[in-house]
């Protein structure tokens, strides 16, 4: 297995007023390109279990839980009986300064996943619901959940910690960064893709490639 991720990564600096710094392993690491056809294992017990990344649960900013909880009823809808009359979401709160509201809730955990996994097909209950009811995936998935396997810190983007824990990490596809990108620019603003196209071109040794940013 690889060795994990460290905070004294290597890391280039970023033309940007809040995020100064990038992991080069951004740039370079890999990800499955779909990972709802992607046969998740885990790294070092090669267990097979679909959706394993979510396995922990999320923090959900309050303004993303508020957004999640007015939707409740067709979220709700696709939740297993055993979970749909729970909390969706831990009572404690936290202080994360880098987050929108400055406060954080976990997602709770049924059956060792995120309680959002817990409904009939693959994948977040979430992302699903917005897809069959023709929301903006945006406005009720966490962004730290469409970031992944991206995350960031006060001024520097980075990779998740459990990042290769899972099989997903270590097959042919996207870089981190390209397969990110479009959410970056959601979820920061295009002004941070355009330096993190200047960073990539430093570290890959090669002319900016400047693909459009979705809407």
């Amino acid at each position: 297995m690889d060795e994990p991720e460290t905070p004294d990564q290597p890391s280039v600096p970023l033309d940007h007023p809040r995020f100064r710094s990038v992991w080069t392993s951004v740039f370079t690491r890999r990800l499955a390109p779909n990972c709802m056809t992607h046969n998740c294992t885990t790294v070092e017990t090669k267990v097979q279990r679909f959706d394993v990344c979510c396995q922990y649960g999320c923090d959900v900013d309050l303004y993303e839980r508020d957004a999640i909880e007015s939707r409740h009823a067709e979220i709700r809808a696709l939740l297993r009986p055993e979970v749909k009359d729970v909390p969706w979401f831990d009572a404690e709160e936290f202080v994360e300064a880098d987050y929108p509201s400055g406060r954080v809730v976990r997602t709770e955990v049924h059956d060792g996943a995120c309680i959002f996994l817990a409904h009939d097909h693959r994948g977040c209950a979430l992302h699903r619901a917005a897809l069959e009811h023709g929301w903006e995936v945006r406005s009720v998935k966490p962004a730290i959940c469409r970031l992944f396997p991206l995350s960031y810190e006060t001024d520097a983007i980075v990779v998740a910690d459990e990042y290769l824990e899972y099989s997903c990490a270590h097959v042919e596809g996207p870089t981190l960064y390209r397969i990110t990108r479009d959410v970056l620019a959601d979820v920061f603003g295009a002004d941070l893709v355009v330096a993190m196209d200047a960073a990539e071109a430093q570290v890959l040794g090669a002319v900016p490639r400047r693909l459009p940013i979705a809407p």
